[in-house]
């Protein structure tokens, strides 16, 4: 008897788990639709403020685990950025910028580069497009593309070249721009 009330609670749990689970909405991307969605969690501290000013630089250092993926930096700008698009956060109030070196930098690759280099197309360029158009700053450090010998003209035409990753980082810093490293 001990076994049956046993496997009752546990199934009990389960149909419970997944109740509470099926009450969730489904994240919404409104403004990145590649990019991670926002799910409205109602009641909670700190919630995004239309009023407020939201500035942030993303350090994008490290690529995707596979090449039909996001760079990660570009994923949480655009992922954050849904989450003051779902949360009604003027545009105006959301100020971002990337840099992009290292690993990072193979997302920037034109889809003719991208495609001789991994053997598909490149899945950050319609992100890097969008998010230019929402206003985020796109940099890539030109001490790495000099370094690695790339041609710029294999670059989006959505990124900057800079001087220096670090310096843009320095730059934005004093600004008093948040840093969110990937």
């Amino acid at each position: 008897m001990n076994r049956r009330i046993l496997a009752l609670s546990i199934a009990l749990s389960a149909m419970v788990a997944h109740l509470a689970m099926a009450q969730w909405p489904g994240p919404k991307a409104p403004a990145i639709p590649a990019a991670d969605g926002y799910v409205v969690i109602p009641d909670v501290a700190v919630p995004p403020d239309g009023a407020h000013t939201y500035r942030a630089i993303f350090d994008a250092k490290s690529g995707p685990d596979k090449p039909d993926q996001l760079v990660p930096a570009l994923n949480m700008a655009g992922s954050e950025l849904n989450a003051f698009a779902v949360a009604a956060v003027p545009r105006a109030h959301v100020k971002f910028a990337v840099v992009f070196r290292g690993a990072a930098m193979d997302g920037l690759l034109n889809d003719t580069h991208y495609k001789g280099k991994f053997g598909v197309s490149n899945p950050n360029l319609p992100v890097l497009e969008q998010m230019k158009k929402a206003g985020v700053e796109l940099f890539v450090c030109g001490q790495n593309v000099a370094l690695e010998h790339m041609d710029p003209n294999s670059l989006s035409p959505a990124v900057t070249i800079a001087s220096d990753a670090l310096i843009v980082l320095m730059e934005y810093h004093d600004r008093g721009y948040a840093l969110f490293s990937f």
